[in-house]
């Protein structure tokens, strides 16, 4: 396809199924090392929002497997399909095509799947949004999610893996908080402990995300190691489903890694974000005026890494 009609479907591209209030857990606050951007080499769709482009790809690339970027900036290649349906999860929200990972994500979630299986009420888990075929910027909801190594999991125990595509869109997961997520609720069990638990243990896991009485309650009743404590990391929302995010994989050129985790089991930090939720902190006076906060700007073809314009335009 030449850039004139490729610019043509970006501006005019499909829409996808709305996330659902998904949250930007990128790494917040935590600086990122930049690589070189696509800049001129993108040419005519240098500008073009980066979401119309990746968005409107149906499928991945027939090159090597590679995560290029950041998780909030960045793409993928030779991304791999986690089957709709296996022995031990489905695939949820079928309509949105989000289910494309790298390859050790795939690896991670089905060997999840199969320890979540051996659980009391679990018969395997029930996977949300991963990526895009091709990663990058989704049309609606996350901002991270871009390099195949970031997927959702339920926090609802799967009684059934033979849903329908239909069931699929309409079946909700449940939430785990209480007051305002400072505290779980009656359906948070010792299985849901233990499959967090199982993600952080896996060494290709980086972080996890959930809402900070999740976290609390985890270092509350952990009698045993607690080094793992230390990837699970408190963050809003996070309370219908955990986050797993791989690190790059070993050797990968042109993925940057988040900084990692403060030393510890970070629950002191979990139980200062619950002890905020009871007790919000009063605002600091200030004598400024106060200006409404700019939008943030979308991200256009030329802010990504170099590789996606390859990533882009390969069959």
């Amino acid at each position: 396809m030449n850039f004139r009609k490729l610019l043509t479907v970006a501006i005019l591209g499909a829409t996808v199924a709305s996330c659902g209030g998904a949250r930007d857990i990128s790494g917040s606050k935590e600086k990122q090392a930049e690589l070189p951007t696509i800049g001129e080499l993108a040419g005519p769709l240098a500008n073009v929002q980066a979401k119309k482009l990746f968005g409107t790809k149906s499928s991945g690339t027939s090159q090597s497997s590679a995560a290029y970027g950041s998780y909030a900036k960045g793409c993928l290649a030779g991304g791999q399909q986690l089957a709709e349906t296996g022995p031990t999860w489905q695939a949820m929200r079928l309509s949105r095509n989000r289910n494309w990972g790298h390859p050790e994500l795939i690896d991670m979630l089905q060997n999840l799947s199969r320890f979540a299986a051996q659980q009391p009420g679990w018969n395997g888990i029930y996977v949300g949004d991963m990526s895009q075929p091709r990663g990058g910027p989704m049309l609606t909801g996350h901002r991270s999610h871009q390099m195949g190594l970031d997927a959702d999991i339920w926090m609802l125990p799967p009684t059934s893996l033979n849903l329908s595509a239909k069931q699929r869109e309409n079946i909700s997961s449940i939430s785990m908080r209480r007051a305002a997520g400072a505290y779980v609720n009656d359906s948070w069990t010792r299985s849901h402990h233990e499959i967090i638990k199982a993600a952080a243990k896996d060494p290709r896991v980086e972080r996890i995300f959930v809402f900070p009485g999740a976290k609390v309650q985890m270092c509350d009743d952990e009698k045993g190691d607690r080094s793992y404590l230390r990837k699970i990391r408190p963050w809003y929302g996070h309370h219908y489903h955990f986050h797993v995010r791989l690190a790059c994989p070993k050797g990968a050129q042109g993925c940057v890694n988040q900084t990692p985790p403060p030393a510890g089991d970070g629950c002191a930090d979990a139980r200062q974000w619950q002890a905020n939720i009871i007790n919000p902190p009063k605002p600091k006076p200030s004598t400024k005026p106060t200006t409404p906060a700019k939008p943030r700007r979308e991200l256009v073809l030329a802010d990504l890494p170099a590789q996606c314009k390859a990533v882009l335009d390969a069959k």
